[in-house]
């Protein structure tokens, strides 16, 4: 399989799923996985809203580094294409907010969008960003052209 199909592969995961499953630790060292809605930048950063008084978004502020993983849980067992990442979380600094609210919202036009003003300041969101320092496709064991009969994780979007 060559790196353009799994890069191919892995961004047709992402544009096919509306929730990523976040992993986040808390100060303690306690994990903990919570499905948020998202929309991505590319490959390069994931957006979503949250209150920050969320288990995760409090673990953010503690431990910023985050697992990922994107999939399709409808899918009958063993057809399933997942995309996993290593992050780096964060609020959505004041001077990126405008334009990452703007990105964010342009993915779902039927929900109801936030201003940078309604997700700052003393509102009940804020928007968040996850930016992975590691990409992995999953390809499936019984995939029809490069399944092995075991499913296996391949890095997409490697860094030169």
């Amino acid at each position: 399989m060559t790196q353009e199909i799994l890069d191919q592969r892995a961004a047709a995961v992402i544009e096919a799923n509306k929730y990523l499953t976040l992993g986040t630790v808390d100060a303690a060292g306690l994990p903990w996985v919570t499905p948020v809605y998202f929309t991505p930048d590319g490959h390069d950063a994931f957006y979503w809203a949250s209150s920050p008084d969320a288990a995760h978004s409090r673990n953010l502020t503690a431990r910023p580094d985050v697992s990922i993983a994107i999939f399709d849980s409808s899918v009958p067992i063993g057809g399933g294409s997942a995309v996993y990442f290593r992050a780096y979380a964060t609020e959505v600094p004041a001077d990126e907010l405008e334009r990452c609210a703007s990105v964010f919202a342009a993915r779902f036009p039927e929900l109801r969008s936030y201003t940078a003003a309604e997700l700052s300041g003393a509102s009940d969101l804020r928007l968040y960003q996850a930016k992975p320092t590691e990409h992995w496709l999953m390809v499936r064991g019984s995939d029809p052209d490069y399944g092995t009969g075991i499913d296996s994780r391949h890095p997409v979007w490697p860094r030169g």
